[in-house]
């Protein structure tokens, strides 16, 4: 089955990732664009979702890469329409809002996506896998990077509902949730803000899973080599995930590294899930940033300027 595929959002993201999965894989066809500012050439291109749906592109589905702030409305009249719709993360800018989308696409039949595309790298099954059966005594996230290398000018990241340093550190708490054996739970978190900001730059957590501590530490200002880190010390030896969770190495073991395919195995899962006529959202990763702001101390620090 083709799935006739239109792209909201055409950002950084959806250039450095959605795109090239998109053109590499032969089940999607991309028939249109919805984006403020930008086209693609040779695609039709419309300002908004609304327009998208509206012109004769015969749609199947929607994959929605713009900023979580709005990202609720561009969803939800996708569902109307009788889409199926695959989300950017963080899915939404707040846990009520992915929940109403969750029982809004079942209300219409069709299939929604809530990707975590770190799940996808190369060394998080096999970490989930071989630590199933070993008791976790400690486990460590060190998520450390430069936000004008990543993130050139995107002011939006900054403002409320932008996630700040979470919009990277998400990644990290999608894999932790993905393979710890039990739930993970907040206890307590710091937040540091730039003046005259409304996200944070820096942040720290301190977690639990079952009995052991799960620590965060967050940071956008890394310049140098950048860290995407975690460790999980067991009965076993420890565990620990690199760039992002593509290297994985096992105690007593040399480090393995395998090809990085996080988003063409995110579209392979898609068009399974919309043969299925299956849902596939988990919130856990964005319930724990919720909780972060819920509880945390907050700092302001010093003004940030891209």
């Amino acid at each position: 089955m083709m799935i006739r595929l239109g792209l909201v959002g055409i950002g950084k993201i959806a250039r450095d990732q959605h795109l090239p999965a998109i053109h590499a894989d032969d089940r999607y066809a991309l028939v249109a664009t919805a984006s403020r500012h930008a086209q693609l050439d040779g695609v039709p291109g419309h300002a908004d979702i609304a327009a998208m749906i509206a012109g004769d592109h015969r749609l199947d589905a929607v994959s929605i890469c713009t900023p979580p702030v709005g990202r609720h409305a561009i969803a939800a009249a996708a569902i109307d329409a009788g889409l199926h719709v695959m989300l950017e993360k963080p899915p939404a800018a707040t846990t009520t809002e992915i929940s109403a989308l969750a029982i809004h696409a079942r209300a219409r039949g069709v299939t929604l996506f809530a990707t975590w595309h770190s799940r996808e790298a190369a060394g998080v099954a096999p970490a989930r896998d071989w630590l199933r059966d070993k008791r976790i005594r400690a486990a460590h996230i060190r998520w450390k990077e430069d936000i004008r290398r990543w993130h050139p000018g995107q002011e939006w990241i900054l403002d409320a509902g932008g996630f700040g340093v979470f919009d990277p550190g998400i990644n990290a708490l999608s894999i932790m949730t993905a393979i710890l054996p039990a739930p993970l739970l907040l206890d307590a978190a710091r937040i540091d803000i730039p003046d005259g900001r409304s996200s944070p730059i820096a942040a720290t957590m301190m977690m639990r899973s079952g009995d052991a501590a799960v620590t965060a530490d967050l940071d956008f200002l890394q310049t140098g080599p950048q860290s995407w880190d975690i460790e999980v010390e067991t009965d076993a030896g420890t565990l620990r995930l690199s760039m992002g969770g593509s290297v994985l190495e096992l105690p007593g073991g040399e480090p393995i590294t395998r090809e990085d395919r996080e988003y063409p195995r995110l579209y392979t899962r898609f068009a399974e899930l919309v043969a299925a006529g299956k849902s596939e959202v988990d919130i856990r990763p964005l319930q724990l940033v919720a909780d972060a702001f819920l509880v945390a101390e907050r700092r302001t620090v010093a003004p940030f300027q891209f």
